[in-house]
């Protein structure tokens, strides 16, 4: 029985999570021959105040974003 664990930094709709049970259920049946009623997925939304990475809350990026960050959201899209 394949058990699939979602973490997400911040939060989805619900329709958004139904999306990726249903991407994620898809999958496995497909790629391993898995019954859908045997595949379970858990989505944990973390709150931004409870993560951090590069030593900095993901909540205060968005507030004090890095140098990097700045320069990639500068690019357009192509």
């Amino acid at each position: 029985m394949p058990f699939v664990d979602i973490r997400l930094a911040g939060s989805a709709t619900r329709e958004q999570k139904a999306g990726i049970v249903a991407d994620v259920t898809r999958s496995l049946v497909e790629r391993l021959g898995k019954p859908a009623a045997a595949v379970q997925v858990v989505i944990s939304e973390v709150s931004t105040e409870n993560y951090g990475a590069g030593g900095q809350l993901i909540a205060d990026r968005a507030a004090h974003p890095s140098p990097r960050e700045d320069a990639n959201a500068a690019v357009s899209p192509q």
